[in-house]
């Protein structure tokens, strides 16, 4: 059956070189039971090992058959395994979530048995080893001597011609171990069954030959009894492992390991949660983008609005506007179009929420059509606000936005207006269109003019010979015209020790104009003399500030317009109207001339950045998943490490994991999609994802769910490859 003709076995550790057995020579034959023995470290072990083609040998020839496997792969011997060796191993290597029928099972459904063919025999096998009553026990709850009885019938129930047992009664009393050496020697009457022990009194009455190893070598090999050597060697075909039970197995340890089940769901679901929603923020912008393309310098892209400025750069008069009225096609004219393209915060804190809009500002007599809800405002402080019906607090919170007073802020958050009261909204055409405005009383618009102007303005001084930048100027009714008031810490900055009487100049510019104001310094306060000399009553706040006569404060600001918008009646004309206005003397370009390229960059910028992003998220996502996942599969190393010397192969071990995980991303991937849909449909609030989530379609979810089907079969790769790098005995070793 066996024959081993000078076989060794060498372990390197550290560039040390160390013998586990050498020269070993041996025959074995069908009907024998062979036990052997020998101290600790004596290579009996290492022989056991060989045999079974758990480990490799460097020298020598082993013979199965008379079939020389020093040429075996590992590939060769996992087949060898599953044809002819049975293992018993000393601690058991059972399946402790299993239970006794399920770790019986395991071999059967590993060797390609089909499901009708498994349970009767694997009941006989139960039967025979007296476990019956045991057979829906988990094993983890079995003695130490029950445990011992199912290795031995996972090993029985393999039909395999060869059964080794590694120290099979090493854990175990003496009544158990007894009865184990009885069951392996009824076993052994049609077999080949080798055992190793320490204790040759427990077997020598059952065994036929005892072998006897020290320092890697057989130094005895005595003959106890004959055996009958005309026994048929009986070698079954097993066919591959069927995918369904590779279905059964990967189910199984889904959820045999509840901690190890809400681990791996919680990886999995953390991925698909970041997937999801990094896709929908950038299919969110890149569908903007498309539709509603983005400029730096423009807010409102109306594709009937023309840009105008006079050809002479001067500013704009009455009979500028009224030449302008004339042309046919001109439907109204916006003077002050810096309030188009300067955007303001809408700002109210609810009871629920703190609701917020970012818009343009209009005049309501510009406004020309019907509002979708609400009414045309009647007084100065109400208004009506434009936006998509898809918007956030539109769509779910149009109860905190309608007839509500909101507070005007600027970007930089300074109160301009307390309150302006939304009376009417206006939905865009196109629900996919975020941009806002808001219509306004012309008189309301006045009293942004200069802060408007202010805010797209850059403004510096020029004292004692330097320029600064980042003075507060501020307005004072308590300063006369021509003077300014400073802080006495500036005395300190001049020779003199005095700035009273000396010049500083307050310059304004922006893409329109540049004005100044050239002042003397009237005076400097204290905290003491703060309030007197300035009005104001924050001392800290104000410390550095240069204080101005009011009326000259806004004289730098409150200046007639040097650029205007027209809005035509027809676009197919506009060109036709672009060359009137030049005829009038302007510079006039389409709004759509400015976008143009914007349009383009932005698409491919977004979709650029979108890939690269997914991209690197998807890889990101894998190598931390993969790390994490690999911890947690830690503990699993040892089962499928036993599924590979139970005969599994890399292919079966690496399907069967890639079930375990598809299934746990798959959980996480519904129990996600069910959390998106509560969310979509407001039964729990979020401020800002139910508008995102509403880019993700059915494109989107499937991609994603290839995504995690491509991760889960990539870590199942890895890790299977890291269990079968070395020999099945080393890799047991390592991870036990």
């Amino acid at each position: 059956m066996l024959k081993l003709k000078n076989v060794s076995k060498f372990y390197y550790n550290k560039g040390i070189i160390a013998s586990g057995i050498t020269k070993i020579n041996l025959e074995l034959k069908m009907g024998e039971f062979i036990a052997i023995t020998g101290e600790s470290g004596s290579g009996k072990s290492t022989l056991l090992n060989v045999i079974s083609g758990l480990d490799s040998y460097e020298e020598g020839e082993m013979y199965i058959n008379g079939k020389e496997t020093s040429h075996y792969t590992e590939k060769d011997f996992e087949d060898y395994r599953r044809k002819y060796i049975a293992n018993i191993f000393q601690n058991f290597n059972l399946v402790n979530s299993y239970t006794v029928y399920q770790n019986v099972e395991l071999a059967l459904l590993l060797n390609g048995y089909k499901k009708r063919q498994i349970k009767k025999k694997v009941l006989d096998i139960i039967k025979q080893v007296g476990l019956s009553k045991f057979k829906n026990t988990k094993v983890s709850k079995l003695s130490g001597g029950q445990k011992q009885r199912v290795a031995i019938a996972r090993a029985m129930v393999k039909e395999t011609p060869i059964i080794v047992a590694d120290e099979p009664t090493g854990n175990l009393d003496t009544e158990s171990a007894k009865d184990i050496i009885k069951i392996l020697k009824e076993v052994a009457k049609n077999k080949l069954v080798i055992i190793v022990t320490h204790n040759i009194e427990q077997v020598e009455e059952y065994a036929t030959r005892i072998i006897t190893m020290n320092d890697g070598r057989i130094i005895e090999d005595r003959k106890l009894k004959e055996v009958n050597n005309d026994i048929a060697i009986k070698v079954n075909k097993y066919n591959k492992m069927t995918l369904f039970n590779k279905f059964r197995l990967g189910l199984r340890n889904t959820f045999n390991i509840k901690s190890k089940f809400f681990l791996l769901f919680s990886v999995f679901l953390f991925i698909t949660l970041a997937l999801s929603l990094e896709y929908a923020s950038f299919k969110m912008t890149e569908e903007e983008s498309v539709v509603i393309p983005t400029n730096r310098f423009f807010n409102d892209l109306s594709e009937n609005r023309i840009i105008i400025k006079k050809a002479d750069k001067t500013a704009f008069g009455a009979k500028d506007y009224n030449n302008i009225k004339k042309i046919e096609n001109v439907d109204y004219i916006v003077e002050n179009d810096i309030f188009l393209d300067t955007k303001i915060n809408l700002n109210r804190n609810s009871i629920s929420e703190y609701v917020t809009f970012s818009v343009g500002m209009n005049d309501i007599s510009n406004f020309k059509e019907k509002v979708d809800v609400g009414r045309i405002p009647e007084s100065d402080n109400e208004i009506v606000l434009q936006t998509s019906r898809k918007n956030y607090y539109i769509e779910e919170n149009l109860d905190e936005v309608l007839n509500k007073n909101f507070l005007i802020e600027g970007i930089s958050g300074d109160n301009i207006i307390e309150q302006l009261k939304i009376v009417g909204i206006k939905y865009n055409d196109n629900d996919k269109d975020y941009t806002g405005k808001i219509y306004m009383s012309s008189e309301q618009l006045e009293k942004l003019r200069v802060y408007v102007n202010k805010m797209n303005s850059k403004l510096r001084t020029f004292f004692n010979n330097q320029y600064d930048s980042y003075r507060t100027i501020v307005p004072s009714d308590k300063v006369e015209k021509g003077q300014a008031i400073v802080s006495d810490d500036w005395n300190y900055q001049v020779e003199e020790r005095s700035v009273s009487g000396m010049n500083i100049i307050i310059e304004v510019q922006n893409i329109y104009y540049t004005d100044e104001l050239d002042l003397e310094i009237e005076d400097t306060f204290s905290k003491n003399s703060f309030n007197r000399l300035t009005g104001y009553e924050s001392f800290d706040k104000y410390r550095q500030a240069i204080f101005v006569n009011k009326e000259e404060y806004e004289s730098l600001f409150n200046k007639p317009s040097y650029q205007s918008s027209v809005y035509v009646k027809n676009t197919e004309n506009i060109d036709e109207t672009v060359q009137e206005l030049e005829n009038l003397g302007m510079d006039a370009k389409k709004i759509t001339d400015y976008k143009k390229d914007d349009i383009s960059s932005n698409q491919q910028i977004v979709k650029l950045i979108k890939t690269i992003v997914t991209v690197i998220l998807v890889i990101v996502l894998f190598f931390v998943s993969y790390f994490i996942i690999r911890i947690i599969l830690k503990s699993r190393n040892i089962y499928y490490t036993t599924l590979r010397m139970l005969g599994s192969t890399y292919r079966d071990v690496k399907q069967i994991l890639t079930i375990e995980l598809f299934v746990n991303s798959s959980i996480a991937y519904i129990v996600s999609l069910i959390l998106f849909s509560i969310i979509k449909n407001n039964i729990i609030k979020f401020t800002y994802l139910p508008m995102l989530i509403k880019y993700l379609g059915i494109k989107e979810y499937v991609l994603i769910y290839i995504i995690l089907l491509l991760i889960s079969i990539l870590i199942s790769r890895k890790v299977s490859k890291n269990l079968f790098k070395d020999t099945a005995i080393n890799t047991y070793n390592e991870e036990v």
